[in-house]
């Protein structure tokens, strides 16, 4: 494989057509870029803000979060799908566009591609002629958002993957998705790649070397050749990289640059200060605790108030945020994320609907001239900036600001076609009479939302270069009062096959504090001493009467507490009367360790039971000292199984 790097392809060419969407740097006296700089398709991403993730697909009728890749096409038959339904609740929270997943590791395809049979051609969707694909780009087109896809690499279903005839097969798959829907702004890759699948029949695990298997490099040439302003997510050569985690919160400070090298978790949540990348994070993170839509999670949708937190955790530290809503056995979003939704997006376009620094006067202790006076900060546009003399690198800029505008939140910008050039700020209030220090953080970057404790009414506001390896360029002070959104009414799950747990109890534990497994409430946790099979963790449960049990759920923490992971596979069996055991199921949990979300486990078929045992015999990630298990559930009618 050819060594590669962002420069390496930014020189090649590549990227030359772009040139004439680079923002303008050469005003007379402008400062020399400091550092890695982003390309003119990062620069117009780093606008987007904030954007929505839809999965919806196979899984989504299963009620699995990993497809294996031998489910029915038939599987995926939506009653009542509405694209337009679903644009609207995404444009309702402020999304600016949207990203469809095209393809998941199950290798079902949501459009009518003819390089494969397990797409929705095979499906009873519309008589097997729907295209969810472009049915969603043209709902996103009449909405004025913008539209992007997301293609598993991995696939559980393609007889050839791990294989050479793979990469082509995938290659036109990417060129059929850049070819038939439109400009795109953002090309996902997920960095899932190999392990158990069906593969044809073959039903085993696959190994790859990623980087070497799938060439990185001449995927996202491949991208860019047909979608030039798309940027790609995530491997080493992309555009965009992953923060670390999904559960929606950047690094505090949340540089934008990355050292040339492979991608590393540690590093990705913060980045590296002066990295030799411009390889900025996505913040995503789902509106419920799984990515696909599940009947029991009706009640754990996200409320506005932990909206508002997941921006403040995003693009209040510089980064985008991409919010997964996913449609439900409709097609369409479930009404309590409606309405999470609604009310964090009316809160948020009231609160920056007035600039409270509008008509303010902006004085900097230094200037380099009239094309980057102080006042540049408050003209609403990007491309304009204040900026001090090269060789004052810590200056200082002051708003003296109209009376009686109490503000609680204050925005700051950098211009990043120079780089990221602040290192330390603060920001003071003048109040009576006197300075006062608000606020004190590393890193501006795209942009640096700081919110206060309560509103105040200063009369002149200051932002305070500490350290700066060049001189700055602020392109925006503003302020603003944080409108609180509407409450919304709590949610129960409605479906019906759902068991409660209220009166069940813990009958035996191998460890103490099992009574968490059914208090309802994810913060808790069931911990017990590293599993193996001599000595596993166990667990039995009396369901307080006789039911007809489908299958049992598990929900991992998370938060874990550190070294503290989930269970890798289970061993569960089912009593009538506490004495006669019958196997219910055994195996693994699918992506348990990284993706923390609920697993759904069938039975064979339904049976009846009043008891519950679980046996657990080694925790997801070797060498982790305990397990922890948030809670235990059960169903009475599993997702149909084809």
């Amino acid at each position: 494989m050819t060594e590669f790097s962002r420069r390496t392809l930014l020189a090649s060419g590549l990227v030359s057509g772009l040139a004439s969407a680079a923002p303008a740097l050469a005003a007379d006296g402008a400062p020399a870029a400091w550092g890695a700089t982003p390309s003119p398709r990062q620069w117009a991403w780093h606008g987007h803000e904030q954007y929505a993730f839809v999965h919806f697909s196979i899984n989504t009728f299963t009620d699995k979060e990993w497809g294996y890749g031998d489910e029915s096409p038939s599987l995926f038959d939506p009653t009542d799908f509405d694209p337009d339904q679903i644009v609207a609740a995404a444009k309702s929270a402020n999304m600016r566009g949207i990203i469809l997943t095209a393809k998941h590791h199950d290798g079902f395809c949501l459009w009518p591609t003819m390089l494969t049979e397990h797409c929705i051609r095979n499906s009873p969707y519309k008589q097997g002629k729907g295209d969810i694909v472009g049915e969603m780009e043209r709902a996103a087109r009449r909405a004025g958002l913008m539209f992007g896809l997301y293609l598993s690499p991995w696939d559980r279903n393609h007889p050839e993957y791990g294989r050479p005839a793979y990469i082509d097969y995938y290659r036109k798959q990417i060129v059929e998705l850049c070819t038939r829907y439109g400009e795109l702004f953002e090309f996902w890759f997920d960095g899932a790649n190999g392990g158990d699948g069906y593969y044809g029949g073959a039903r085993e695990t696959r190994t790859i070397d990623a980087p070497k298997y799938y060439d990185w490099p001449s995927i996202v040439a491949l991208v860019h050749q047909h979608q030039p302003m798309a940027c790609t997510f995530d491997p080493l050569g992309s555009d965009i990289r992953w923060v670390g985690n999904e559960d929606g919160v950047a690094g505090d400070p949340c540089w934008p640059t990355m050292p040339n090298h492979s991608y590393i978790q540690t590093e990705g949540n913060a980045g590296v200060r002066g990295g030799a990348l411009w390889w900025p994070a996505e913040t995503n993170t789902s509106i419920r605790p799984g990515w696909f839509y599940h009947a029991d999670e009706d009640a754990k949708v996200k409320s506005p108030m932990r909206l508002l937190r997941y921006y403040d955790e995003s693009v209040g530290r510089g980064t985008n945020m991409h919010l997964n809503l996913p449609p439900d056995r409709r097609g369409r979003i479930a009404d309590p994320d409606v309405a999470s939704l609604a009310s964090f997006g009316a809160a948020m376009r009231a609160t920056l609907a007035t600039n409270l620094a509008d008509g303010a006067v902006a004085s900097g202790s230094a200037t380099r001239g009239a094309a980057f006076a102080a006042a540049r900060v408050l003209d609403g546009r990007r491309d304009t900036y204040w900026s001090s003399p090269d060789g004052d690198t810590t200056p200082s800029l002051t708003l003296d600001l109209p009376p009686g505008r109490a503000f609680d939140l204050i925005r700051i910008r950098e211009y990043l076609p120079l780089g990221v050039r602040v290192t330390r700020f603060a920001v003071d209030a003048w109040t009576e009479g006197r300075w006062r220090m608000l606020a004190e953080h590393d890193c501006i970057s795209a942009q640096r939302i700081i919110r206060l404790d309560r509103p105040i009414a200063a009369r002149r506001i200051r932002l305070r270069i500490l350290e700066a390896p060049a001189c700055p360029a602020i392109s925006e002070i503003a302020l603003f009062r944080q409108v609180a959104p509407a409450p919304v009414a709590a949610v129960r799950s409605g479906d019906r096959t759902i068991l409660s747990p209220k009166g069940w109890s813990i009958v035996a534990a191998s460890s103490p504090g099992a009574d968490a497994l059914l208090d309802d409430d994810a913060a808790t946790l069931w911990l017990a001493d590293t599993p193996m099979p001599a000595s596993p963790a166990t667990v039995t449960i009396d369901l307080g009467r006789p039911e007809s049990l489908a299958g049992f759920s598990l929900t991992p923490s998370r938060a874990p507490p550190k070294g503290v992971v989930p269970p890798r596979g289970y061993v569960v069996d089912t009593s009538p009367d506490g004495q006669a055991w019958q196997q219910g199921a055994a195996g693994e949990f699918a992506n348990i360790a990284y993706a923390l979300a609920t697993q759904r486990i069938p039975f064979a078929g339904p049976r009846r039971a009043r008891f519950l045992r679980l046996r657990f015999d080694a925790p997801a990630i070797a060498g982790r000292s305990r397990i922890g298990i948030a809670a235990i559930g059960g169903f009475t009618t599993p997702a149909p199984q084809r």
